[in-house]
């Protein structure tokens, strides 16, 4: 089964991989709802690509482009997958967020009130000072600012300090 048949059961895939014509709705998979992802808690590279190539388009195409802006922007980076979501940190402590939606990737900034401009997106559930992104294509990603809030971002403390 590839990432574009995630959450359908057989009945709703047609033999060439595209969705059954018919009354049944299809499903989208859990990180594509608003709950986290299934995708298992680990540390590195590998899990965080996984996690990635997992995704649907054009949602793995918006995260792909954030994966390749963050390592371009900050040396040393590191990688996880915690919550169903792609975190990536710099030294001590996660900075920010990438995971995929239904119909979008929020990117977001743990401690982006302390940002500038403050990211416009104050989502629900990650804490009061978390801000960010929410990107629909790849046209949405604004390289320049988002760039900018990743080095920001790497210089208040970030979560989990050095018990990653």
């Amino acid at each position: 089964m590839d990432s574009s048949e995630i959450g359908k059961s057989e009945d709703q895939t047609s033999a060439t991989g595209a969705p059954a014509r018919g009354d049944t709705a299809w499903t989208p998979p859990d990180a594509m709802t608003g709950r986290a992802s299934p995708a298992k808690a680990a540390v590195g590279d590998k899990p965080v690509f996984a996690y990635i190539d997992s995704l649907p388009q054009p949602q793995r195409d918006v995260a792909q482009a954030v994966d390749a802006l963050a390592a371009k922007t900050l040396p040393d980076l590191q990688r996880s997958v915690k919550w169903g979501m792609a975190y990536y940190g710099v030294g001590d402590g996660w900075c920010f967020s990438c995971g995929a939606f239904a119909s979008h990737v929020k990117v977001m900034f743990i401690n982006g009130t302390a940002l500038e401009p403050v990211p416009p997106v104050t989502p629900v559930g990650m804490g009061k000072s978390t801000r960010g992104v929410e990107l629909e294509s790849v046209d949405d990603l604004d390289e320049r600012q988002v760039a900018a809030w990743m080095k920001q971002v790497t210089s208040v403390p970030g979560l989990g300090g050095k018990n990653r």
